[in-house]
């Protein structure tokens, strides 16, 4: 019964004395000290100015806003149920794709997103997502684009573009979708 006794005050006294209020200092040092040493180390902050035609933010031709019109010129290319393999009707979708990643998009590298309908496990969407992914990753190398500039990743059924319950909207979401990355 002691021995009962003793080791749930010692269970408590660890659990208790692991809930400290207080925020861990990393490097030991008081939070105000921290906070003076920040304030001096911004405002010794050197800044640069950035022409206008090297900024992401510009609304010229480079720059985020450039960079949405270019993922306009790659569409999404979409699957047969329970398929990976690129068809023959989207086969000349993504050798559009190919072109414009070639000469348009060429300074920017494609992230192949792959989507699943809601059909199927998790871990089955996920693999299907990754496997179509690779199926328009190896057509676009086959058109020449730098498999350098490509990454993939799968979201298996969590990144629906539409959530209605019809054989049309299955079939919008059973898809790869293009992205810019700078």
């Amino acid at each position: 019964m002691k021995s009962i006794v003793l080791s749930s005050v010692v269970t408590a006294l660890l659990i208790f004395s692991g809930c400290s209020s207080k925020n861990p200092d990393a490097t030991g040092t008081n939070a105000t000290t921290n906070a003076s040493t920040n304030a001096q180390e911004v405002e010794g902050v050197n800044t640069e100015t950035v022409p206008a035609a090297n900024s992401l933010i510009s609304s010229g031709n480079t720059g985020i806003d450039s960079m949405s019109v270019m993922e306009g010129k790659l569409g999404s290319v979409y699957f047969e149920f329970d398929q990976f393999t690129v068809t023959p009707a989207m086969q000349s979708k993504v050798t559009n794709d190919s072109d414009a990643a070639k000469t348009a998009v060429s300074k920017y590298n494609i992230k192949l997103e792959g989507n699943c309908d809601e059909w199927g496990s998790d871990e089955y969407n996920f693999a299907l997502g990754l496997k179509r992914a690779d199926s328009v990753k190896k057509a676009l190398i086959a058109n020449g684009v730098d498999a350098s500039k490509i990454t993939m990743v799968s979201y298996g059924e969590s990144n629906p573009s539409c959530s209605d319950k019809t054989q049309e909207c299955w079939a919008n979401n059973r898809r790869v979708d293009f992205k810019l990355l700078p």
